[in-house]
């Protein structure tokens, strides 16, 4: 029953942050605090002793603290900061968190790059109006940023402790 939890929570919200945050530039805050409550009581029943769980909780505290900074100065929206200190919950504070932020960022850049390559495009004239693109065609807006952080979220997912614990439970 927890390996289910495990194996279909995470997943799920990373893929409802990107769905959302492509739709409607939000990233509503039911999925980090998904996240967190999920971990906060899956965590110690997969056997994590309560040392690594506080450094868990320390990477989320640690990422916050940085995404808040540049939400404060306009470089990031809340949403996309506080779904980055969820993850990081989950990552906890060692090389699988940063395996997360640099995907993230690879994402991220590569996003953005093929955003305003579209934007500059007479492809955006014709698709702009689509449900889907109408945020990747509109100049005014940023960029849906959740789309690069729920993709490298599912891409370092299988290396994350709750993950190796659940398929090593399933494997036995």
């Amino acid at each position: 029953m927890i390996e289910a939890v495990i194996f279909v929570v995470f997943p799920f919200c990373m893929l409802y942050a990107a769905i959302s945050d492509t739709l409607s530039m939000t990233i509503a805050n039911r999925v980090p605090v998904l996240l967190l409550a999920t971990f906060a009581v899956v965590a110690p029943l997969t056997g994590m002793d309560w040392g690594s769980y506080g450094w868990h909780f320390a990477a989320g505290g640690l990422v916050l603290a940085v995404t808040f900074g540049l939400f404060a100065l306009g470089g990031m929206g809340g949403g996309d900061a506080k779904l980055l200190a969820a993850t990081a919950v989950w990552m906890g504070l060692n090389v699988n968190l940063l395996g997360y932020l640099v995907m993230s960022t690879f994402i991220g850049g590569m996003l953005t790059l093929a955003i305003l390559v579209y934007r500059k495009s007479p492809l955006s004239v014709y698709t702009g109006h689509s449900r889907f693109l109408r945020h990747f065609a509109d100049e005014k807006v940023g960029v849906p940023y959740g789309i690069a952080l729920g993709l490298g979220g599912l891409i370092t997912f299988p290396d994350s402790p709750l993950m190796i614990w659940a398929l090593e439970r399933l494997a036995a």
